[in-house]
């Protein structure tokens, strides 16, 4: 049986991806492997049958899929994290991945370990899979190359139990509150609802709305009878009704100082569509990707409202500089006569929005590739290069920012980027995993497999309770925000999850998006740097 894997590399492949998705759905006192668990399926293929290796090929295409979907997908966000509290979030992880770096590197001393299994080590940790591409790919053709990839497998496991360890015990000895910690941080994540509200006094209300510094979205009004969009020009009368979206606290807001709410499930505004209409659409169309709202001019052309922004899993309001990306889903007010040309103008098809453009993508990783194709010179005479993994994801978080250069459209739909995201991690994790198999087998259980285990759950605690220390005792971030922070210094999914279950809402998601993109690459780096240093 085992032989017919070593002659057939696709079924090899697959099982490996088939086997390792059943493994990482099992969870152990709230802990799985997830995805991870492809590449321990992997290695226990390569240990079992030496010969089944896949082509070195298919681990560098799942590489350059993985870093450069995950660069454009999170362009934006990186280079608006270095914005106020953002800067110091990034602050913190440069420092602590600069300690865990150092850590690394005395431990490595200590135990007399090579370059290839620092940098694997160092990669585990800290569990960060693109780091470890990096140094596999830095090491061409050596004959250690499979070093690394035992490493990382040996701390990796620890790597995550050991964050998860640190914040449930961290947070008991600190009796956290993380109800009163969120709603302390003035940043407590709220739902976007609408509210009716009867004028009691004539107002000019863009006016009244921009000296109030309301954070609302002013829809439809009734007056008379009639149901008009609000202009900016709009002056409310005695008795009208106003249509408001927003969170409750701001519409508590716009209700004092209006008049009183109205019951909206009797209202006018909800039961008479005729005048007025409203659906959900998906912006499709490349001519309007990018542009800010007020340069699409839709209540000019066509006499509508964009009043929600629905964005992978949540809704936002928007306001004249929000710029649309492939793939939302955007709720419009407009005349029932005019929702159809609106929705030619976005696109809203759904079938183009699971595609991907075969141009932009092609001509991206191209040029990721030329630039880690680079070598960057470093002290005694040694060089560096961004690599497959480092030069596909800063060109992709650079063409992510940008979204659209002149008729090319950067951004990739958000599912086909997950698609081709989740493709690319599992042909690296089940190449590199077959691949290493072997050497796993044979280190894992020796004292240089105990050793190594060891210093990973070092390297992971040290980095992990040094990070909520100094970030909640020092720099007085809110825990709640402050474990998806770690979450992100440590690019791991299931820290976040583990977090967001503590939380129970999304602080932890924003401070894992804060800092998500440095850390990638800063690891990706810092790994290589071990690598040269101790070879």
């Amino acid at each position: 049986m085992l032989e017919l894997f070593a002659k057939n590399p696709l079924l090899t492949f697959f099982t490996v991806i088939a086997l390792g998705h059943l493994l990482g759905r099992i969870k152990i006192a709230g802990f799985s492997l997830g995805v991870a668990a492809v590449l321990f399926v992997g290695l226990g293929f390569g240990a079992l049958v030496p010969n089944t290796q896949l082509p070195e090929i298919i681990y560098q295409l799942g590489l350059v899929l993985f870093v450069y979907t995950l660069g454009i997908a999170n362009g934006s966000s990186f280079f608006q994290s270095f914005k106020k509290q953002g800067l110091r979030d990034n602050l913190l992880v440069l420092g602590l991945l600069g300690f865990g770096v150092l850590l690394t590197y005395g431990i490595a001393r200590g135990l007399g370990l090579s370059g290839p299994l620092a940098a694997g080590l160092f990669a585990g940790s800290l569990t960060n899979t693109p780091a470890l591409a990096g140094v596999v790919e830095a090491m061409g053709q050596s004959v250690d190359k499979n070093l690394p990839v035992v490493a990382y497998s040996v701390a990796y496991p620890m790597g995550v139990i050991a964050m998860l360890l640190s914040i449930n015990i961290l947070e008991r000895l600190w009796k956290i509150d993380y109800a009163k910690e969120t709603q302390n941080s003035g940043q407590q994540p709220e739902e976007i609802v609408r509210q009716e509200v009867q004028i009691a006094h004539p107002v000019r209300i863009a006016e009244l709305a921009q000296s109030k510094g309301w954070r609302v979205v002013l829809g439809r009004f009734l007056h008379s009878e009639n149901l008009q969009l609000v202009a900016p020009d709009t002056v409310l009368q005695t008795g009208d009704i106003l249509s408001v979206i927003g969170s409750p606290l701001e519409l508590a807001k716009v209700q004092h100082d209006l008049g009183q709410t109205v019951n909206s499930s009797h209202s006018s505004l909800e039961q008479d569509r005729s005048q007025l209409d409203f659906r959900r659409m998906v912006v499709s169309s490349a001519k309007v990707v990018g542009k800010p709202l007020s340069d699409l001019a839709l209540p000019q052309k066509y006499g509508a409202l964009i009043t929600r922004v629905g964005r992978i899993d949540a809704d936002f309001l928007p306001d004249k500089n929000t710029r649309l990306e492939l793939g939302d889903r955007v709720r419009v007010v407009a005349a029932p006569e005019k929702l159809g040309e609106v929705a030619q103008f976005l696109g809203d098809s759904q079938a183009t929005v699971a595609e991907f453009n075969a141009l932009s993508l092609g001509l991206g990783i191209s040029l990721g590739l030329l630039l880690g194709s680079i070598e960057i010179p470093l002290w005694g005479g040694a060089h560096f290069k961004l690599g497959l993994a480092g030069g596909p994801l800063l060109v992709g978080l650079v063409l992510g920012w940008l979204e659209v250069s002149g008729k090319i459209v950067w951004k990739i739909p958000h599912a086909a980027n997950l698609s081709l995201r989740e493709l690319g991690l599992l042909l690296f994790l089940g190449g590199v995993g077959t691949r290493a198999g072997q050497a796993f087998g044979n280190t894992v259980a020796t004292p240089l497999g105990l050793s190594l285990f060891l210093a990973g759950t070092v390297i992971t605690s040290s980095v992990a309770v040094l990070t909520l220390w100094l970030g909640y005792k020092w720099l007085k971030i809110p825990f709640p925000m402050l474990t998806g922070v770690l979450a992100g210094l440590q690019t791991q999914p299931a820290v976040l999850g583990f977090a967001r279950e503590r939380a129970k809402n999304e602080l932890p998601g924003r401070g894992y998006l804060e800092v998500y993109p440095l850390a990638m690459l800063l690891k990706i780096i810092l790994a290589q740097v071990l690598l040269q240093v101790l070879s």
